[in-house]
Order: C-alpha cells, then structure tokens, then sequence
C-alpha cells in the first residue's frame, strides 16, 4: 500500500496541573491600583476595623433613637385587643365594637430610611407582641385580591415558624395555602385553627410568647400614600365585619403628614377606625445625632474637612433626607481616604500611630516630606533642622510622633471647646453663627473663626446677655468640660467655677442702687418745669450715663465673654495649621460630590459622544464615526449634525453608510438599505427617544424633533 506523508490520528495532551480558581475579594480590588501591596494590605484592614466601629456606633444609635417610638406602639398594640388588657381598661370604653385599632406612624419624608425602620419594627413586634406580623407594599396590591393574596401568604408563612404540633395537618396546610379562597372568612377560620394549636401545651415557649393565646395580627401598610384609595376602603370595611371573631390592628407608615388618612378615606370609612398618632424623630435631629456621636467625638481617628462636610449636608437637606445615604457618604468617604492617602494608615489609635510610626520605610518618609503641612512646617524652622528634616529619617520619624500626638491633643481639646461655644451662640437671636452645631464646625473647620464678620456679630450680642441665660449657659459649659477626661483643660474648668461663684455672690443691694441711681433723675422730670430746665436735666442725665461706672455684674459678664474668645482663639484653629493633619483629615470633596452628586447629561454625553470613555476596546476619538462603536452612538454623532427636524430618511442612509464602510461593502444611494442595518437603526433611534433626545413631531410624518442642543 502506497503511504502518505501525512497521518491522521487523535492525540490527547493530558495538563500538568489543574488550576484551582481563585475568588477575588475586596481586598484585591483594593490593593489593585496601589503601588505596595503590603502597605495597601495594612490600609484596607485599618479601614475594616475603623468602619465595623462607626457601624456598630450608628447601628446602637439607631437602635436607641427608635427604642422610645418601639416601646410606644408595644403599649398601643398591647392594649388595643381585649387579651392583652382588662376589661376596665381606658382604652376598652373609647374603641366601639365595630372599630379596628390604628396606629398612625409619621417617619417623615426620608423615605429611603423606612425599610430599615420597619424591618426593625417588624423584628420588635414578633418578638414582643404577635408572631402574626405583615407587612403590605402599595406596589403589590393594585387591587383588593392581590391584597388579600399578600396578606394570606405572609400569615401563612408566619405559621410555619411557630412552634406548632402540625404533623397531621402539614400536608393541608400546604394544599390550603395553594387553593384557599383569598377572602377575610377564610383568613378568619385559619387564625381559630392556629390559636387552638397556640393553646394547647404540647411544647415549650419562649417568654416573649406567654401571652399569645389570642395574639393580634397586625397588618402594617408600608407606604399609606401610594395605596389606592378604592383598595384601602374595600380592606377597611371588609375588616370591620370581621373585628369580632379576628383580633386585627392596623398601623399605617405616612411620609407627609396624618391629614393625608382623611383625603384617603371618607368619613365612612375613616369612623371605623379608632386612631392614635405617632410622631418619630425628625430626620434632621437624626442627623445632629449621628454627626455629634461619629464626627464630633475623640474614639474615631477619621475626620471631616469642612467642604467634604457640607457636600454631604447639602445632599442630605437639598435632595433625599435620608440618614442612612449620609452614612453611605460617610462610608465612602472612609475608603477614598484610606485608598488614596498612603500615610492614611496613622489613622488609627495614638499607641498604634506611634508604633507605626516607628517602623516607617524610607518611601513612607518621603511620603510625609511631601505633605503640604508638613512642607509649611518646615518653612518656619532654621536650617538646621530643615536639612535634618529633609534628610534624616531617624529624625523624621521622632518627629512625626510629636506631630501624631498634637494633632490627638488638637482634637482632645477642639471637640470640648467647640461644644461650649455652641452653647453660647446657639442662645442668640437670628443664631449668628448657626442653629445647628454642625454648621458651626463647618466654619470652624475651613478658617480661623474668630475673624469672621458674624464672630464679632455674636460677641456683641454676648455682651448684652441677661444674667440668667449667662448664668445657665455657663453651668452648661462647665458640665461639658467635666465630661472631658484630660488635664489639658483643667485651668479653665477652675475659672468656669469661679465665674459661677462670683454670679452667685452679687449682692441684691448693688442692682438696686443701680435702679435707684437711673430712676431719680426720671423723678425730677415729672416736677413741673420750662424748657430749658428740662434740657438741661437731660444733658446732665446723659453725661451721669456715660460717666457711670459699669457694674460687678457688667464687669464679671465682660470677663466670661473675653474668657470664651479666648478659648477659641486657642483651642479652635482650622486643621490646616496642625502638621501631618492630611493622615487623619479627608479632603477629597470633588471626588465625593463626583460620586454622590451625578450629572447625568454630561455623563450620557460623554458615553455616546466617546463610548472608548468606557469601552476601552474603541478609539478614543470623539471626533471621528467608527463603524465598530455601538449603534446607538453612531446615531447618536450623526444627530447632532442635524438641525431642529431630522428626516428619518437621511439619518437612516448616513447610518447605513458608516455601517458599510466599516464592513467594506459601500452602499449606493439608490440601493435599498438592508432589513438587519434597518433593525439596528430603529433600535438606536428608539434608544435615543427613551432617553429623551428626540421625540416624533406632527410637522413632518418623516421627520423627528430634536430635543437638546449644546455638545452636552
């Protein structure tokens, strides 16, 4: 047999080694970008452990600020089913036989901080008061049946939780849920059965559940505004046909105000419910809280610039209220800082900065050379020490630890002084220097206080201030300062003391000699008298007046205001003046703004005007029409040569020829354009129309308007 060069066969190559697949974590997204991996490692697990502290912080904050609103609807929902209450209860002779027990909840308009009050809602009213909890979205019934359906299932699913002897009936419960009729007698034979199976003392419970013999259910409507009407009315009346033999309790979430459960429901309706309202903690006063407990206090290293500050508060009060988003902001912020400052790893206790600081590599020291505070440090020293500074480590390092444990003391002593000067402005008419402590921190964080216009304003006003505001302002200064556990602060807690004893000894005798003094010369003028009498009484009454020596009250309320700008002077100068204060103070408020504060036109005209912006397979060229870009942004470059009407014929061709240009088959003009370039067309231009950029007009049948004008 003749044999060819060439044989055919099968080979099989066997691999070396499996490759085991690798997950990549947050930590390597982290460190991607960063030039040492170790010191990258080092700055991501310092920002765990400072965050998982500001969580908890703000998770116990929460849970305390919701802990009074918690208690109050336990108490209601308590009371509000015979069960749970005596017969000489109250609350029994006020609620009639037909009406169901309400609860109004007034969150605010922070709509987005209500899942999370809810949720812990839900978890408290389980716990405490019925295992029979549901919670009703408006999004989910659009109708009366699909109510009833969502009610059924979520009371169904809060059955197979408890701890029920439901071996025999398992398989009908399962079967009933499927095939059960949605109607309130249904619901209303399910709950006797579950209450049987509650009474009976087969097994043990828990001390939460002692009293669920008959516990309510409660139906709570997430979002009362969103509800339709015709539906809530339907639910209300049906309800209260039923309040006999099924212990319901209603309790509505309102954002607006509780006018809006009368515009909802007629009198008719509305007579059957028996409502109580409940007013929860204004987002605003939330907002206080958390910023006095997470910025304004010495356990968290991290700090706020002032800009970074106001980005966040003007988001917070111009677009959503939310608290929750200002967390987010502030947990964004964390990781900008820790991902973009290398010496962001001194942000951290003063024992572990210092032993940090100890172990710093020669990059890490030129890191700290090229800090601005630390170069304008340096430009105040002598020779001397600035060649030292600029080329001994051993000598950097020394003094980057003093340069840490000023800025803890900065801050030891900032917080404090900033609260009692608060208290001082915050008594003041038209607030000066701001309502809210948290505007005050702002301007004490970007300048140098004490030299603004509404500083001078307030010190003024100070001067004039009565004694028992002065007095009570004082007391609270001096309460804040004892809080304070440091020594630095001691001299000035002593004089606090003896203003308050001086206050205290002002003899009586001295104000009414004042009055005394002032009142006689008023005497003399109701005397009968001519007019040159009379002006010369009053010349001599104005020169008493400048004359007149300022009283011990006036002399010591002098003495208390020059104390307090003292402290200020002092204590409260901007961060920019404490050297390596980049380390523990974050800056970056463009890169936030960029973040939370979106532009969306100029974003969508940056991705169809340069798609390679995002894509980074394209050209990068926006100025130029590449086949290979993505339809919608060929069509998108070719409609802004367009003018006010754009003939879909034109646009169609010009399309279709950049198409064919890219896939080396030119089209000819009178050549009928082909169905797939067709598809793709009508798919752009539907794409543009969604986002807004044009829109059909009746001018012309063939001819699109267009809807914006500017590059962006």
């Amino acid at each position: 047999m003749a044999t060819s060069s060439f044989s055919k066969g099968c080979f099989v190559f066997k691999p070396s080694a499996k490759k085991k697949k690798t997950s990549i974590t947050s930590a390597d997204y982290f460190n991607e970008s960063l030039k040492d991996s170790e010191d990258g490692k080092k700055r991501f697990e310092s920002f765990q452990l400072l965050w998982e502290q500001m969580k908890s912080q703000t998770e116990q904050l929460q849970d305390e600020l919701n802990r009074k609103i918690f208690d109050n609807l336990i108490c209601f929902l308590r009371k509000s089913h015979p069960d749970f209450q005596e017969k000489k209860d109250a609350w029994s002779s006020r609620m009639r036989s037909s009406e169901i027990p309400t609860a109004a909840l007034v969150l605010g308009v922070n709509v987005t901080d209500h899942d999370l009050t809810f949720s812990s809602l839900t978890d408290v009213l389980n716990d405490t008061v019925s295992p029979f909890v549901v919670l009703l979205q408006a999004q989910e019934c659009p109708g009366i049946k699909q109510l009833l359906q969502k009610l059924l299932s979520q009371l169904m699913g809060c059955s197979a939780d408890l701890d029920l002897d439901l071996d025999d009936d398992e398989e009908h419960v399962t079967i009933s849920q499927r095939k059960m009729n949605c109607s309130m007698a249904s619901l209303t034979g399910w709950y006797q059965n579950i209450t049987k199976k509650l009474g009976t003392p087969k097994k043990k419970r828990s001390s939460s559940s002692e009293h669920w013999q008959s516990p309510p259910v409660i139906v709570i409507f997430k979002d009362l505004e969103s509800f339709p009407a015709s539906v809530l009315q339907q639910f209300i009346v049906i309800s209260s046909r039923y309040i006999h033999d099924l212990p319901l309790v209603f309790l509505f979430g309102i954002a607006t105000s509780p006018v809006v459960i009368h515009r909802l429901l007629p009198h008719s309706v509305s007579s059957l419910l028996c409502i109580e309202l409940f007013q929860s903690l204004s987002c605003t006063e939330h907002l206080s809280t958390v910023v006095n407990k997470l910025l304004l206090s010495n356990y968290f290293p991290f700090k706020l610039s002032g800009k970074v500050l106001q980005v966040l508060t003007t988001i917070f009060l111009y677009h959503d209220f939310s608290v929750q988003n200002f967390i987010k902001g502030l947990q964004l912020s964390v990781i900008e800082h820790f991902y973009s400052q290398p010496l962001s790893v001194l942000c951290c206790s003063l024992f572990e900065a210092i032993k940090y600081v100890n172990n710093l590599s020669h990059t890490q020291c030129e890191n700290v050379r090229h800090l601005p505070s630390f170069m304008s440090y340096v430009e105040t020293q002598t020779p001397d020490v600035q060649v030292k500074l600029l080329t001994s480590d051993s000598y950097l390092k020394a003094q980057t630890g003093k340069f840490i444990e000023n800025l803890h003391s900065y801050h030891e002593t900032f917080t404090p002084v900033l609260r009692c000067l608060h208290n001082f402005t915050s008594i003041l008419p038209k607030y000066p220097m701001g309502k809210q402590i948290r505007e005050l921190y702002c301007a004490c964080l970007e300048r140098n206080i004490w030299e603004s216009d509404d500083y001078e304003e307030s010190l003024a006003l100070l001067r004039m201030l009565a004694k028992g505001e002065l007095v009570t302002t004082t007391e609270k200064c001096l309460n804040v300062l004892k809080q304070f556990p440091g020594k630095q602060l001691c001299g000035e807690l002593k004089k606090l003391e003896t203003f308050l004893d001086l206050f205290q000894n002002l003899e009586g005798e001295q104000i009414d000699i004042i009055e005394k003094e002032v009142i006689s010369p008023q005497k003399t003028l109701q005397k009968k008298t001519d007019l040159y009498q009379l002006q010369k009484t009053l010349l001599e009454m104005k020169e008493t007046r400048r004359s007149k020596k300022p009283s011990k009250f006036e002399s010591l309320r002098l003495q208390v205001v020059n104390f307090i700008d003292n402290l200020v002077r002092k204590y409260l100068a901007p961060p920019e003046s404490k050297p390596l204060y980049e380390a523990v103070y974050f800056s970056g408020a463009s890169a936030i703004r960029r973040h939370l504060n979106a532009v969306p036109r100029t974003t969508l005209h940056t991705a169809l005007n340069n798609p390679a912006a995002y894509l980074k397979s394209l050209e990068s060229d926006s100025g130029s029409l590449y086949g290979t870009s993505p339809d919608i942004c060929i069509a998108y470059k070719l409609h802004l040569e367009c003018g006010r009407l754009i003939n879909l014929y034109d646009w169609l061709e010009a399309f279709a020829t950049v198409i064919g240009a890219t896939e080396a088959s030119d089209l000819e003009p009178s050549k009928q354009v082909d169905e797939i370039t067709h598809a793709r067309f009508i798919r752009a231009v539907s794409e543009l129309e969604l986002l807004g950029f044009v829109k059909p007009t009746k001018q012309k049948t063939d001819h699109v308007a267009r809807l914006t004008w500017g590059g962006c």
